[in-house]
């Protein structure tokens, strides 16, 4: 199983960071260090970001990036060993069951057959390869592997001579599950079920023998609720409040759940992004609506007659209900990372019937099923290879695609076809020309492509349909302070913090502002309130520093630099501020390291070099500044500082 996962996934790994990935990982502070633990685990709050209110999934990417920063392959190994894991887990869940007393009659000839079955095709489905190639579903998957363990862990409890241990493992995969996703939250009701029908016979004698395992998975909901609580809706991309009404969002998921079924049987097309459209009332949703309630009448009729197979029916419905019924997901009304775990209900059933009806052939089709599936797995990770091949595929299968048209017209530009990326900004707003998020990333496009007034004019567009738009609010201001335009830009700036109190980097470009006034102390105010809403910005701490140093407070200066270097060792603007300090200090030779160091990240900065010539000469090491300065002008041969130095040296 191990091997076919790495089979299908192998061309996954060079997948770059695509849509919620660039939040999650590329522009995500928090994950920039591991220590102190409780920065990683105080994901940012950014509006529905994928890992907001998800302190677990923000701690595995700190994890990924303390191995290896950015490189984007280490997250994909990670994600397919996650996959393989849970993969794994469904392994033995499924093999305990069909071993136990309910099912060993029926299937225990075939246990482990059966089980290596269900757990190899749900691995290597197509239908998976969205919540293990896209990074940021990570969160699903790394659920999922927690929901399998917390069950997995009781069935061993259940049945072992001494459970306590499996049952505080049950437990713990419980909340760690709960610190993932809120999918989580049908878990302890899960493992009630299977100890019901499994394990005990009925439910009062479950619950005499183990209440105190059942307490344990119930106090993993407060973590939750807490999670769900402090993340106010997942800012207001989830939950009642959101833009999307509850009856139309119902509406969705009827023919949301029955797509789910068919993808399952054949997982063409698979779509990346749906869009947030949603469905009005009309036959095809009725009858949509009227297979799902036949479905789930006759998994309660199983659960009442305490059918051993209808805990299919309620884990397919259980796990999808927190995304898929009334509860609107805003930014998503169809995805198919939802059916990670559900599917395996589909695949179960579809292997115990391929086995019931061919007996001994069976294993040639669970073959075929497992090559055909994972083949195509292969192929879909294709289209994920470039933002502009899953964008495109995306449009292949949904033209109308307001996000998607949006995000190839930023794949496109960020490739150099500025006209082509046009085009679909165009597209995009003749489809929805109130889309805030298409203005506003044609905002970003064309103050990056030189065009600053019409920038301001799209980003004014979005804060228009948006009032609350913070992060167009934050760009109209930066393309304000490079029009010169200083008072604009801080008023936007402070309506950004007036709307988002916790936008760290608004506080960092006040400071700026205020530093390049000669207000070191207002700014120094500014850069220490980024800092607590953010320990590890790097780059207000290099400011603080320069502000404290403009001040006199050298210990305090040097402290910063030398924080943000932990923070970020090859920054070099810190290296080199740091050694300015420590020559200042007269600390030349703790400065001359600091400069060396800068210089093996950005060997051909002039000024470093210069600066490196004056410290050398400084400290009595004339013949070493002679060839720093000399290296200083090969690179900018207009250098007045360092000609005058060789001069003054005697050298030419």
């Amino acid at each position: 199983m191990v091997a076919a996962g790495l089979l299908a996934y192998h061309n996954s790994f060079t997948g770059p960071f695509i849509f919620d990935d660039v939040k999650s990982v590329s522009q995500n502070l928090t994950i920039r260090h591991l220590w102190p633990i409780w920065e990683p685990l105080s994901p940012p709050r950014q509006g529905g970001n994928t890992v907001e209110g998800r302190p677990l999934i923000n701690l595995s990417l700190a994890v990924n990036y303390a191995v290896g920063g950015t490189r984007v392959w280490g997250y994909h190994v990670l994600n397919l060993a996650i996959h393989i894991l849970a993969g794994l887990a469904l392994y033995g869940i499924a093999r305990r069951a069909f071993l136990g007393p309910a099912l060993r009659g029926r299937f225990g000839n075939e246990a482990t057959t059966l089980a290596l079955a269900i757990a190899v095709i749900w691995t290597l489905h197509p239908l998976q390869t969205e919540a293990v190639t896209y990074v940021a579903q990570r969160a699903e998957s790394l659920m999922g592997l927690f929901y399998l363990l917390t069950l997995y862990c009781f069935i061993r409890g259940a049945e072992s001579q001494t459970p306590g241990k499996w049952y505080v493992c049950s437990v713990m995969a419980c909340l760690l599950g709960m610190a993932s996703k809120e999918v989580m939250v049908s878990a302890p009701l899960m493992v009630l079920l299977f100890d019901w029908l499994f394990v005990a016979g009925n439910l009062r004698e479950a619950w005499k023998r183990r209440w105190r395992l059942y307490v344990g998975l119930a106090a993993t909901w407060l973590v939750l609720g807490y999670l769900v609580a402090t993340t106010h809706n997942r800012g207001g991309s989830a939950g009642f409040g959101s833009e999307i009404a509850w009856k139309d969002y119902g509406l969705t998921q009827c023919r949301a759940v029955v797509h789910y079924l068919r993808l399952s049987v054949w997982p063409y097309p698979l779509v990346f992004d749906y869009g947030t459209d949603t469905a009005k009332f009309g036959v095809g949703v009725a009858a949509c609506g009227l297979a799902l309630a036949v479905l789930m009448a006759g998994t309660l009729i199983g659960v009442w007659q305490r059918r051993a197979l209808s805990i299919f029916g309620v884990w397919f419905f259980a796990i999808l209900a927190p995304s898929s019924s009334v509860v609107p997901v805003a930014t998503q009304t169809i995805a198919e990372h939802r059916m990670y775990l559900p599917l395996a209900t589909v695949v179960s059933l579809a292997v115990l019937g391929i086995h019931a009806l061919l007996k001994r052939y069976d294993k040639v089709v669970f073959v075929a099923l497992a090559v055909g599936l994972g083949f195509m797995t292969w192929q879909r990770n294709e289209d994920y290879r470039t933002d502009l091949a899953i964008w495109s595929d995306t449009l292949r299968k949904v033209p109308d695609n307001v996000r998607a048209h949006n995000n190839l017209a930023i794949a496109l530009f960020a490739v150099g076809k500025a006209t082509e990326a046009m085009q679909h900004f165009e597209e995009s707003l003749r489809i929805r020309p109130q889309w805030a998020e298409t203005h506003y990333n044609l905002g970003n496009a064309l103050a990056r492509s030189g065009n600053p007034e019409e920038a301001i004019a799209q980003f004014q567009a979005a804060v228009h349909i948006l009032p609350n738009y913070a992060d167009a609010q934050y760009n109209m201001a930066e393309v304000l302070l490079s029009l010169g335009r200083t008072q604009e830009a801080v008023e936007h700036y402070q309506e950004v913090l007036r709307i988002d109190p916790n936008y760290a980097q608004a506080y960092y470009q006040l400071g700026n502002v205020l530093a390049r006034s000669g207000r070191l102390e207002d700014a120094i105010a500014q850069y220490k309130r980024a800092l607590q809403i953010e320990p590890g910005y790097a780059e207000a701490r290099l400011n603080l520093g320069v502000a404290s140093a403009g001040l006199g407070r050298s210990e305090e200066a040097i402290s910063q630099y030398e924080e943000a270097l932990r923070l970020q060792p090859n920054y070099v603007a810190a290296h080199n501020s740091l050694a300015n300090a420590l020559v200042r200090a007269g600390k030349f030779d703790d400065a001359i390291r600091q400069y060396e160091a800068a210089l093996l990240i950005e060997p051909d900065s002039a000024e470093i070099h210069c600066n490196l010539g004056v410290t050398f000469e400084r400290a009595g090491r004339a013949p070493e500044a002679i060839d720093q300065y000399k290296q200083a002008l090969r690179l900018r041969p207009d250098l007045v500082t360092a000609k005058n130095a060789l001069a003054r040296l005697g050298s030419k």
